[in-house]
């Protein structure tokens, strides 16, 4: 008999990747979930990692001193840091962050926020950085769903959101050398955000990992036509 890991064993937690790998491919996330059995991992981006460790200390001195962010002044972004520090530490670590338990459900929905802006008016809203290699501010369908979910998270945890979240991209300038410094050019990119469907994608998550069995795969899923290729598993 198959142990799933979810049903009747732990309570179920999701985060922005789960509700992304869920709309993905739901076999696959059906599988992730509740046997552990995950697509191959991505390659290690551990400069992305040191790019984001570095990042966060930088907006943490400014925030220390009360001073706005220049990324954040040189694009006329009319907010300021958020200034609880002590609980923008917990929303940021991956073990805790931000959450919301539905009781219905029996289930969690978590995400780690890489910072978060304040306005004059008291509404907060996501700040996520991204370091890439590409050579533009590529906003993916994932960032989207990302910030969605923390506007989602935000709001069931009492803050008014203007649904709004933010993307810092620090993109590598090529054209610059490299001269043992890595130099990047800075963009900030403002995105509506919808929280509303948020939860809709949370439910049926849920309830698919519910199920005895896995659903079908995506038709689009590339672990799939590559299991296909191969020809399955015996």
């Amino acid at each position: 008999m198959i142990k799933l890991l979810n049903m009747n064993n732990r309570a179920i937690k999701l985060s922005p990747n789960s509700l992304n790998l869920y709309l993905e491919c739901p076999h696959c996330f059906w599988l992730d979930k509740n046997l552990g059995i995950k697509r191959p991992p991505p390659y290690p981006y551990a400069l992305n990692s040191a790019v984001d460790a570095l990042l966060k200390e930088e907006f943490d001195t400014y925030r220390a001193k009360n001073l706005p962010h220049p990324l954040l002044k040189e694009n006329h972004i009319k907010a300021h840091l958020f200034g609880n520090q002590k609980l923008l530490n917990q929303w940021r670590n991956n073990l805790a962050g931000i959450r919301y338990f539905d009781e219905n459900l029996n289930a969690t929905l978590f995400g780690a926020v890489d910072d978060v802006l304040e306005f004059d008016n008291g509404q907060i809203a996501p700040l996520d950085y991204k370091s890439t290699g590409s050579t533009a501010a590529n906003v993916y369908d994932r960032f989207q769903l990302q910030l969605d979910t923390y506007t989602f998270l935000m709001e069931k945890n009492g803050y008014k959101t203007p649904h709004k979240g933010y993307l810092a991209f620090y993109i590598v300038d090529k054209s610059r050398g490299f001269i043992d410094r890595l130099p990047f050019r800075k963009e900030i990119v403002e995105i509506e955000t919808n929280p509303h469907e948020v939860h809709e994608i949370f439910k049926d998550a849920v309830n698919i990992l519910k199920h005895p069995q896995p659903p079908a795969h995506s038709s689009d899923c590339a672990f799939k036509k590559f299991l296909d290729g191969a020809g399955g598993f015996n």
